[in-house]
């Protein structure tokens, strides 16, 4: 099995060498193709408007000037195009990827990137305590559950359009409760935060902050996370409300064909 391991954390990332350990445990055939840089929050993005550069960094080891979507794509059109991965692996991201957050994250994008076109694809979030933010955050627990998680999620019939987002809770791995399958939550929608300073030379400046959800919807992944279990939440990048469809003609009325 050939499998491709990217992120969005940067091609010199700790999750990085975390997922590699992973993926090893299920195959020989590993290829690495990731960013350059750090690109948290660039979601589904690609890049447009300048070029992108290649740089290798070993056998099957590569890194792009992009964003985590630019890599994938970049490695199954062109530096695996002869043979192309049987498996997309994204992460391990350094924190969460939970609720309405997907919509932002470079790791679950280059995953969906990867449903695209047509390969299986998962991506791997370790969540972390405050106090973890920094080069030591804890990958215990995705080290420990990484393969249990993996093997069920290969073993499933191939399915169009389909990813799976898994993310670890921060406790260490005897601490892990076990594996659930929810669905994606929501947070509070008055969460965010907009921090402003003024600089020394007397500029404002701002940063987006993220307060913690007043209420966890039940059966989610926020719930799931918060008691200790590692989530496992299928997606798809069909973003059609389909039970909105009936209504949404009805208001147009003869107006719809």
């Amino acid at each position: 099995m050939r499998i491709l391991l990217t992120n969005d954390d940067g091609v010199h990332a700790p999750g990085l060498t975390v997922l590699e350990e992973i993926a090893r445990t299920l195959s020989d055939d590993i290829w690495i193709v990731a960013p350059s840089e750090e690109q948290s929050g660039a979601g589904h993005s690609l890049t447009l408007t300048r070029p992108l550069r290649v740089r290798q960094h070993g056998e099957k080891h590569f890194s792009v000037s992009g964003t985590p979507t630019d890599a994938v794509m970049m490695a199954v059109g062109h530096l695996m195009k002869d043979a192309k991965p049987d498996l997309v692996l994204s992460g391990v991201n350094r924190g969460a990827n939970l609720a309405e957050n997907v919509t932002y994250s470079g790791t679950v994008s280059a995953a969906m990137e990867g449903a695209i076109s047509g390969i299986r694809s998962i991506a791997l979030s370790q969540v972390y305590v405050r106090e973890g933010m920094g080069d030591a955050v804890p990958f215990a627990a995705a080290r420990a559950w990484g393969e249990r998680v993996l093997r069920p999620l290969i073993a499933m019939p191939a399915s169009p359009r389909l990813l799976f987002n898994v993310n670890f809770p921060a406790v260490e791995p005897e601490a892990v409760k076990g594996i659930r399958v929810v669905r994606q939550g929501f947070h509070d929608v008055d969460r965010t935060k907009i921090i402003h300073g003024t600089d020394p030379r007397g500029y404002d400046y701002y940063w987006f902050g993220l307060g913690k959800s007043d209420s966890v919807p039940e059966g989610s992944d926020l719930a799931a996370i918060a008691e200790g279990y590692v989530t496992v939440t299928p997606l798809h990048y069909d973003l059609t409300q389909d039970s909105a469809i009936a209504a949404t003609a009805q208001a147009f009325g003869e107006q719809v064909g």
